[in-house]
């Protein structure tokens, strides 16, 4: 049975090797858990999912492969009746929860739905006694009953189920859901680069152990600088316009990024990145770094992050004139190019969904001059960002 639990692992895209398969294995054979579903859904997920973003297609993978075992083989719910009841609150009169309740409680319920799998042919929708959609029937989903078992299906609104099968539960994990601070800071540390700089100020614990035996015990501490991620880092971020859409993203982005790296420097920038730089939007006007200024300061050891949606007049990027703030002397493409060449590890993070960039003329021209690094602002488009800038 599980040689197919496996297979059906791997048609949802998980990456789930032989040898998880067969710690599996192993640790069923020592009977680390009780003969439980439950027990056997998380130590499957522990065992053979190594990465948090992967929680929902296993969920869902389980859910599919599993829902008749669960429905026919465990059936019983180890938890306080008085915790159960609180679940009984849909809008019934009285008379209709009298009527219901006369099947006996939980228990009555469970063997009744034994029973149903083992009568019942077909599909049923409506009434009050086979497992289907709608009704009172105490079995399915999308009707109405104050101790019923939910059976795949969303939920309708009522939220009375005393036992939810199919219930999926990591569902903000996914590759391409928008992401927060913690996750993009673990996605930034495929950038690093470590080095000893600074003070003696952390224990060398192999050279205190080898020091401390060439002393004849006598106690010898030695002390070596803390390692410190040593890639600089420079972040050009768009503001302004259609990027307040995107104003939570890039703050939680420039957050992340401040944590993870010693050496960060940005600038802000409208749209197009043109003649002048700036690092306070309040005083853009009158406090300015020249481009140029900025490519003979920085050297092109500094790993280069452009963030903006790209979207904009094509003319913007193409035409002297076409910033819609000054007159430009050269087209923002022109400068584009100039920085992509000055900084040879760069890449273009949008957060705009990876879907509408083939309707945004001025995205299309952005990719092209920067050699298509552009990526969505996702948790998979940044690591795969980050990898791209550790070549």
């Amino acid at each position: 049975m599980l040689i197919d639990f496996f297979y059906t692992l791997r048609a949802a895209k998980l990456p789930v090797s032989v040898k998880e398969y067969l710690t599996l294995l192993e640790a069923l054979k020592e009977s680390v858990i009780q003969p439980s579903l439950d027990d056997f859904y998380y130590l499957a997920r522990m065992t053979l999912v190594k990465d948090e973003q992967y929680f929902d297609k296993f969920d869902q993978a389980f859910g599919a492969y599993f829902n008749g075992v669960a429905l026919k083989a465990e059936l019983a719910l180890d938890v306080p009746l008085d915790w159960l009841k609180k679940k009984l609150q849909r809008d019934l009169s009285a008379e209709e929860k009298a009527q219901i309740e006369k099947m006996g409680g939980l228990d009555k319920l469970m063997e009744r739905l034994k029973e149903l799998f083992d009568e019942q042919k077909g599909r049923h929708e409506g009434g009050s006694k086979w497992i289907g959609t709608g009704g009172t029937s105490p079995f399915g989903n999308g009707g109405y009953n104050p101790e019923g078992i939910r059976i795949g299906g969303d939920t309708s609104g009522n939220r009375t189920a005393v036992k939810v099968w199919d219930q999926r539960a990591y569902r903000d994990y996914d590759d391409q859901v928008e992401i927060g601070t913690r996750n993009i800071k673990v996605a930034l540390r495929r950038l690093r680069r470590f080095a000893r700089e600074g003070a003696a100020e952390e224990l060398d614990l192999p050279d205190t152990i080898r020091s401390t035996a060439a002393n004849a015990g006598w106690l010898d501490l030695k002390m070596v600088p803390e390692r410190h991620n040593n890639v600089k880092v420079l972040m050009l971020l768009d503001v302004g316009g259609s990027m307040d859409d995107h104003i939570k993203r890039t703050e939680e982005l420039f957050s992340a990024a401040k944590a993870e790296f010693k050496h960060l420097e940005f600038y802000y920038f409208h749209n197009c990145v043109y003649d002048f730089l700036w690092k306070n939007n309040r005083r853009r006007h009158v406090e300015r770094l020249a481009t140029w200024d900025m490519l003979h300061k920085f050297t092109p050891d500094y790993k280069l992050i452009f963030v903006g949606d790209a979207t904009m007049s094509p003319y913007e990027v193409l035409q002297p004139g076409g910033s819609v703030e000054y007159n430009n002397a050269e087209a923002g493409a022109v400068w584009l190019r100039r920085i992509a060449d000055h900084f040879p590890h760069h890449v273009w993070l949008n957060p705009e969904p990876e879907g509408l960039w083939e309707y945004r003329q001025s995205v299309s021209v952005i990719r092209e001059v920067l050699g298509h690094r552009m990526y969505p602002l996702t948790l998979a488009g940044l690591e795969t960002a980050m990898r791209m800038l550790s070549k």
